[in-house]
């Protein structure tokens, strides 16, 4: 199985296929409309614009696993994101990316790519912090641990990064930048 073999359902209800991304670069993204990292909505919305004409695509999948920071229907969270951050890219269905019911685009990406560490810095700590109290094998298991985790996926279909949510947007940005150089 690769990227391209995947599915993920659209918030019509629809099924869109990973092949319709083959030769892009692909961001998938868990989100939430109420979390403290919502923001991020902004520099993902800018790095869409940016090389959205040069094969940049952004596959966003809200999801309520996180505190319940996303109880809106389908239709609200698309009305949020798109009032509030101006976001063009499409929102998926709501779905559970962790656990018996995570979607298969979540348990592959996360095959690819594990939990490497929130980084440095305060915002690190605290999620380190909170996320032991929840799961003290947090670090050693390829969940999603919050919100706002970024997967990029190349231009072939390999996953090549994955980003939690406490990484700074400009080392994103710049990481995706770099793609485009």
């Amino acid at each position: 199985m690769n990227f391209y073999d995947l599915t993920v359902t659209a918030a019509d209800g629809s099924e869109v296929s990973m092949k319709d991304y083959e030769g892009k670069v692909v961001m998938v993204v868990n989100t939430a409309t109420g979390c403290g990292f919502t923001p991020h909505y902004a520099p993902i919305e800018e790095m869409y614009e940016k090389y959205h004409d040069q094969g940049f695509e952004v596959i966003d999948v809200p999801c309520n696993q996180f505190a319940g920071q996303a109880p809106e229907s389908d239709e609200e969270i698309h009305e949020f994101c798109t009032l509030k951050y101006n976001t063009q890219f499409p929102q998926m269905k709501k779905s559970d990316i962790n656990g018996e019911n995570a979607i298969p685009l979540f348990t592959y990406l996360k095959e690819q790519k594990g939990f490497e560490g929130f980084g440095k810095g305060p915002k690190a700590l605290a999620m380190g912090a909170m996320l032991k109290k929840i799961d003290k094998d947090y670090k050693n298991n390829p969940d999603i641990k919050w919100n706002f985790t970024k997967f990029i996926v190349d231009r072939e279909g390999n996953v090549i990064a994955r980003f939690e949510p406490t990484v700074d947007m400009k080392t994103v940005a710049k990481f995706v930048d770099d793609l485009f150089a």
